[in-house]
């Protein structure tokens, strides 16, 4: 309203645009006079305008998907002072708001007559180190180009991301890119009780998926047909990435520019993300906790 007074003032004058709108003249003749003379603004007017530029710079770090919780939150970690309230009032203000994840979309396409692995899950999504527990589902995205399949496979210890592909076709192929990526990251020992766990779909049961593992010595687990609950990590991390990355950076003109920035949202999200399964903090950095309490204990015995 005061700026819309700024503007049509010397047209209108102050007092008859006030009786319209609902602002008392003495109100603005204020905000005037502070304009003009910063030192009459208040301390609390002066401390908002440097917390909504940190505000702002945080939003905009976090591929501006963060709400007021994660705002604050991240606030807090590198030092800042606020209120929870005092950050989502400044966000409303600016109009600054989080990514709402929409209803999730079935990808998968089983064939009952070929024999699958049996559940080992049971959604029972916890792991008590790396490596013990994969899960892996994959998802399509609308370019210009027509239907790109990007695939994910989670390490569940701490929600990161191990392996991705984004393919222009959904056969088994893809997928198992994704496998080999994370079996190049992380390295697991060869049969030390790493489970892989997928949906029914038929390029998770494909032979040639299947011997890889066997072959890495990593035991299948599969779940139920068309039952999200049975890979409800995977899905998950599959509503994230769309609320966050595809539909607020579309329209996507190519799978190579899809390519580009799930590289740049997968970087972020293992790095910098803060997971609130985890403890608000990144996976990196839960996983490095892990690995630096375990050198702890070594040192002491």
């Amino acid at each position: 309203m005061k700026a819309f007074i700024d503007e049509h003032r010397e047209v209108y004058g102050v007092e008859p645009i006030c009786k319209v709108l609902p602002i008392a003249p003495s109100t603005y003749y204020e905000h005037a006079a502070r304009k003009a003379d910063p030192s009459r603004i208040s301390v609390r007017a002066k401390r908002d305008a440097l917390l909504c530029s940190q505000i702002k710079r945080v939003w905009d770090e976090n591929f501006q998907v963060y709400g007021a919780d994660k705002v604050w939150l991240q606030l807090g970690r590198e030092g800042v002072a606020v209120a929870r309230c005092t950050v989502e009032r400044l966000m409303k203000q600016m109009e600054l708001s989080g990514a709402i994840r929409g209803k999730a979309v079935k990808t998968t396409v089983s064939d009952r007559a070929v024999p699958c692995p049996l559940d080992r899950v049971n959604r029972h999504f916890r792991a008590p180190r790396p490596n013990a527990l994969w899960v892996s589902d994959f998802t399509y995205v609308s370019t210009w180009q027509g239907f790109a399949y990007v695939a994910f496979i989670v390490d569940v210890f701490a929600r990161r991301i191990v392996g991705w592909r984004v393919s222009p076709s959904a056969r088994a192929d893809f997928v198992l890119d994704a496998l080999e990526q994370a079996l190049h990251r992380r390295r697991p020992v060869h049969r030390g009780g790493l489970i892989h766990h997928s949906d029914r779909g038929s390029q998770y049961l494909a032979i040639r998926y299947s011997e890889r593992l066997a072959q890495a010595g990593i035991e299948a687990s599969v779940g139920s047909v068309g039952d999200s609950y049975d890979n409800a990590l995977a899905e998950t991390l599959n509503g994230l990435y769309k609320a966050e990355l595809i539909h607020r950076r579309g329209p996507w003109r190519s799978l190579a520019q899809l390519e580009l920035a799930t590289l740049d949202w997968v970087d972020w999200y293992n790095n910098r993300r803060l997971l609130g399964s985890i403890g608000n903090i990144p996976p990196a950095e839960a996983e490095a906790r892990y690995y630096a309490q375990l050198n702890d204990h070594a040192a002491a015995a």
